[in-house]
């Protein structure tokens, strides 16, 4: 057949506009994610994580099949130990996200999510003798008054260990990041899939040690699917297109549709507020990424994918 001799699709004559479009797109679908937990009535977080990961790992083998000309195999091994590595953190990541929403609110949950590029640039200083700009030094200090703020207030209203939770998570992501930057990965999708099969594996063996069992509502499973497909797989499709041809620190910038998304599809749809100390710490974190962010610009870096 024809097809076994496909070239690797490439998106790379697409246009800064339409790069920029399919970024802010991305951070929309993963913005559902506090909405898709929210809406499951009886699943706890490994069965949520199971299922999820199950439809990830799905999506995004047919995915690597169509864009390495059905060599998935290959595509994968060039990921190599970097691959592996990422995706552990990755695992990190999704069991600490899904935790963080269950057990605080989704604002505070996605504005500490977006401290993870600090954890990277700590990482990448520690582990790869990355230099750490001025200006990102002084957004770090900033960083961490906001998300002082929004643990202290997480103590207070009995909501620590989800505040605690998506740090994890934003560490987990920041492993991810540096895992990339080592082997200097230009394809992230791999090392994704990757951490799909190992979040299914590490949920599946919870729930087996726990005797949590995966017979949940129909509904539940549905949710946790469609999430694995749209919220996460399909957002990271678009975004690594997308980011092929948008500076690293727009990026920064463009993805934090997320963060503000987030917590208004609950408040629209389930009613959820936000705390005063919430808002400000929030505010104060995206006030450091953004400005981080725009003084990256002046640098015109390279997208790191």
């Amino acid at each position: 057949m024809a097809s076994a001799t496909l070239p690797e699709v490439s998106p790379t004559n697409i246009s800064y506009v339409t790069g920029v479009i399919l970024v802010l797109l991305a951070g929309a679908f993963w913005s559902t994610m506090g909405l898709g937990i929210r809406s499951i009535e009886i699943a706890n977080i490994w069965q949520i994580l199971f299922y999820r990961s199950c439809a990830l790992a799905t999506f995004l083998f047919f995915l690597i099949c169509f864009r390495s000309g059905f060599k998935p195999i290959k595509t994968i091994q060039q990921s190599g130990i970097a691959g592996i590595v990422g995706g552990m953190g990755l695992v990190m990541a999704f069991a600490g996200g899904i935790y963080a929403i269950i057990n605080t609110t989704v604002a505070n949950a996605m504005f500490l999510f977006a401290s993870a590029p600090f954890f990277a640039a700590a990482l990448g200083l520690v582990l790869l003798g990355e230099s750490v700009r001025k200006a990102t030094w002084i957004s770090m200090v900033f960083a961490i008054a906001g998300i002082t703020l929004m643990v202290v207030q997480g103590v207070s209203a009995g909501q620590l260990q989800g505040n605690l939770a998506a740090l994890v998570s934003a560490l987990g992501f920041a492993v991810f990041t540096i895992a990339l930057r080592w082997k200097k990965l230009e394809n992230m999708l791999p090392a994704v899939l990757l951490a799909g099969v190992f979040s299914v594996l590490v949920s599946a063996g919870v729930c087996s040690v726990q005797g949590y069992g995966l017979m949940v509502p129909l509904r539940d499973v549905l949710i946790a699917l469609s999430m694995g497909v749209f919220q996460v797989g399909l957002g990271l499709a678009i975004y690594t297109i997308g980011s092929r041809v948008v500076p690293a620190a727009e990026l920064a910038l463009l993805s934090m549709t997320e963060v503000l998304l987030g917590p208004f599809w609950v408040w629209i749809f389930l009613g959820e507020t936000v705390s005063v100390y919430t808002l400000a710490g929030g505010t104060i974190l995206l006030i450091a990424i953004a400005g981080n962010a725009l003084s990256g610009l002046r640098r015109k870096p390279l997208p790191v994918i």
